[in-house]
């Protein structure tokens, strides 16, 4: 049980700071956009980095879900 709670731990710190880098490329992604001197190839990169880590996000919340039977 108490390994759980260090794995859960472990887990949450995990998603958090893959929530800010998330927020950080949006942040990154609109900016370069606004201006229009952001390279096309670099905008696609920070995409596709944001869909890897929305991507992870979503597994890493479903192990922190508890399986409920119903």
């Amino acid at each position: 049980m108490i390994q759980d709670n260090d794995e859960d731990g472990l887990l949450r710190a995990e998603l958090m700071r893959l929530e800010e880098e998330h927020r950080d490329l949006d942040s990154a992604i609109e900016a370069l956009e606004k201006l229009g001197t952001g390279d096309r190839l670099q905008i696609q990169r920070l995409k596709k980095r944001k869909l890897f880590l929305k991507d992870r996000i979503a597994h890493i919340e479903d192990a922190l879900t508890p399986d409920i039977i119903a």
